[in-house]
């Protein structure tokens, strides 16, 4: 019994610290950022490619996540997702 409670209260602290951890990482001001709608179909690195100045798209992507909290490269149709404000909107 003790063990199943310890290994709940471990597993209970270990969420909380991954919560925390995308909280922080999504604080990040998004106020005045550019901002784009993901339309079906769309890929990060295709959003990436428009809203890019013409550099590398890897960069772009990995700033798009941090921005808006993304662990993944997956996106769903009709999220908004904000860009980070050195590339112009779409």
């Amino acid at each position: 019994m003790l063990v199943v409670l310890i290994a709940l209260v471990s597993l209970a602290v270990l969420w909380l610290g991954t919560r925390a951890a995308v909280t922080a990482s999504t604080t990040r001001s998004v106020e005045g950022s550019p901002r784009v709608t993901v339309q079906e179909g769309d890929t990060l690195w295709e959003i990436a490619v428009s809203a890019g100045d013409g550099g590398d798209p890897g960069v772009v992507v990995r700033e798009i996540m941090d921005l808006n909290g993304l662990s993944d490269a997956l996106i769903r149709p009709g999220t908004t997702l904000y860009l980070p404000r050195d590339v112009p909107g779409q």
